[in-house]
């Protein structure tokens, strides 16, 4: 790709902010749209498919995805993805924040209302 070209894809940090939590070896991460106009492309594009296959390498046993659209939100319960937990896990480094982190890295297509921005 050259210097001049348009992007066509965006960090999901770019236009979402998370917040997170974890109970045993569930962990509990909530993404949520910077800008109203932004939150249906987030949920064509941050589906249960995207995120098990962003945390594959950690072998989640399921992601559910619940939808808050009075809030522009969305809350992913993935399952099996902690260690066993903060109490039983050696790496807490796999817990809270972390994970969220991972999750706003995650590329998706540009919205259509910035796809001419350049």
């Amino acid at each position: 790709m050259n210097a001049t070209a348009t992007p066509t894809t965006i960090a999901l940090y770019q236009l979402a902010h998370g917040r997170t939590g974890d109970k045993g070896d569930r962990s509990n991460i909530s993404v949520i749209a910077y800008d109203a106009r932004d939150f249906d492309h987030l949920v064509a594009h941050v589906t249960e498919d995207a995120v098990a296959a962003l945390f594959r390498y950690r072998q989640p046993a399921a992601v559910k995805r619940y939808l808050v659209s009075s809030l522009q939100a969305m809350n992913f319960v993935i399952d099996g993805v902690l260690d066993g937990g903060v109490n039983d896990a050696l790496n807490l480094d796999t817990h809270g924040k972390a994970l969220s982190f991972l999750l706003l890295q995650l590329e998706i297509p540009l919205p259509p209302r910035l796809a001419g921005a350049g």
